[in-house]
């Protein structure tokens, strides 16, 4: 509602709601739309930090950003991807989220500029107080809200990882992460180094190359690497015969269906899953190129994320003699480049760390019930997406296997079908509480990637049993979120009896 006093308009709205929505990335928007259409009479507000939404698609910004993850699940099913792009770069997955945010109505529902630093829960009124942090403001608002819903991700947005390179400060070129890309970065006619060899890695070297003079990819040890079809040929077909919206639930039950296969059989087989992905690298290389030390990963497939290039456009880059790969360890920076362990030295204009990113849990938000502050790792994850001892809180981590929202709108079914079931008995919280504190307990991520060893330890844990074990396998998650029960034994319903009154306004 806008409100005009003294010939100014003010913005007035009310800062308590049933849903308090932390984050307007792809999973925020989401968990909005779910609650909007499964919901219709539930209030809910998004609080974003920034000033815009997409999260990582809008904060991101170097050049290639693109999907990991096919189109077709990486989308939401309500919302077909008609393009026929299956691995699309950032500025159309960005608009994707924009069209969907403006057509459900959820834009007006987000507030800008509103970093959520402390959460605490009142057992006696059954309510979260939210402290937030507002852009161009001293002054700390609180809102108030039945349930808290986390969709932040896990990673930094405010840092990144980068080593600690000796020399640094000597080098006369100019040094940048992709995190932070600048935007007035020449690198046309430029030498490039990129160190690293992740996603991040494989995507800027064949998007930098046709600018630059030649672009070297420096890596201490390769990655698997997985050439997948640009356009999916099939799906465009389908959209065409029978129309957008069925054409995008077969292809999301085909993809699915072949993520889950070449994770599984690289489970059930890695020697010859090996033997498969390294084949298809040597078939898109000139005859000579070292592959077994350049794209031989010292590690079995999906212990680490794949990289996924589209139309092979990383080999195709390399085959052109505007790229190459380096294997070698990096000694120091020099004025003119980095010094290798082997006593080479690459020359270089421009330095990029696509070195990694960091990890952190649930936006660095402190949490804390009857003003007791919960510590993260000592949590319990129930069912994936509710936390051991906190009440009316609910979280969003999709897959390490699988295109992550897959997992997003199991858990927005899910927390749907909770807020039904306490309607319908009438209750007004809901805590796990964990019947066996001796369990033996897991990361929540089962990646050996370089973040995950660095970060996870300050993440909640995984059980080994029951609604407390995390396995990122779909069809359990089918099972388990969009078919089995709400109700479990180790959620404890209370009904508050004298609700306090909500106080909508700044404290």
């Amino acid at each position: 509602m806008i409100i005009k006093r003294n010939g100014r308009s003010t913005e007035h709205r009310s800062r308590h709601v049933d849903v308090l929505v932390i984050g307007a990335g792809i999973s925020g928007i989401g968990i909005a739309h779910h609650l909007k259409c499964e919901r219709p009479g539930t209030s809910f507000a998004i609080l974003e930090a920034r000033e815009e939404i997409g999260g990582t698609w809008s904060l991101f910004r170097y050049p290639g950003i693109r999907s990991d993850s096919d189109m077709p699940t990486f989308g939401y099913s309500f919302k077909p991807w008609t393009s026929p792009l299956s691995i699309a770069e950032g500025p159309y997955i960005l608009e994707y989220l924009r069209k969907t945010a403006e057509e459900c109505g959820i834009r007006e529902r987000i507030r800008f500029g509103h970093k959520v630093v402390a959460a605490d829960f009142d057992t006696g009124s059954g309510l979260w107080t939210v402290t937030v942090h507002r852009t161009g403001s001293r002054r700390p608002a609180t809102f108030t809200s039945r349930f808290l819903f986390l969709s932040t991700g896990y990673y930094d947005y405010e840092s990144a990882f980068v080593p600690d390179f000796e020399g640094i400060g000597e080098f006369k070129g100019r040094v940048v992460h992709p995190q932070f890309w600048p935007d007035d970065l020449v690198y046309a006619d430029k030498r490039v180094v990129v160190i690293g060899s992740g996603a991040t890695a494989v995507t800027l070297i064949p998007s930098m190359t046709p600018l630059a003079k030649h672009v070297t990819m420096l890596q201490r040890s390769p990655s698997y690497v997985l050439s997948a079809p640009g356009v999916d040929v099939t799906t465009h077909l389908l959209n065409k015969v029978v129309g957008p919206e069925r054409a995008h639930r077969i292809s999301r039950h085909k993809n699915i269906a072949l993520g889950r296969g070449l994770f599984r059989a690289s489970k059930l087989a890695p020697g010859l899953m090996r033997k498969l992905l390294i084949a298809q690298v040597r078939a898109q290389l000139p005859e000579h190129f070292d592959v077994d030390t350049h794209f031989t990963p010292r590690y079995n497939p999906w212990e680490q994320r794949l990289c996924m290039v589209p139309n092979g456009d990383l080999f195709k880059a390399i085959y052109s003699g505007k790229a190459s790969v380096v294997t070698d360890h990096i000694d120091r920076f020099t004025e003119n480049g980095i010094r290798l362990r082997s006593g080479q030295e690459l020359v270089a204009d421009v330095v990029v760390t696509a070195t990694g990113l960091n990890m952190l849990p649930f936006g660095s938000i402190t949490l804390s019930v009857d003003g007791q502050q919960a510590h993260l790792p000592d949590l319990v994850a129930f069912k994936a997406m509710m936390l051991s001892g906190i009440p009316n809180l609910a979280y969003a981590v999709g897959y390490s296997n699988l295109s992550w929202t897959l997992k997003v709108e199991l858990v927005a079914e899910h927390f749907c079908r909770l807020l039904d079931h306490m309607k319908a008995f009438g209750y007004d919280t809901v805590v796990p509480v964990l019947d066996n504190p001796g369990m033996e307990r897991f990361p929540i991520l089962d990646l050996q990637a370089g973040y995950v060893n660095r970060g996870i330890g300050a993440f909640p844990r995984a059980g080994d049993e029951g609604p407390w074990t995390l396995e990122h396998v779909y069809e359990k998650d089918v099972e388990r979120l969009r078919r089995g029960p709400v109700d479990d034994p180790a959620l404890h319903f209370t009904t508050v009896r004298k609700p306090a009154s909500a106080r909508a306004g700044s404290r």
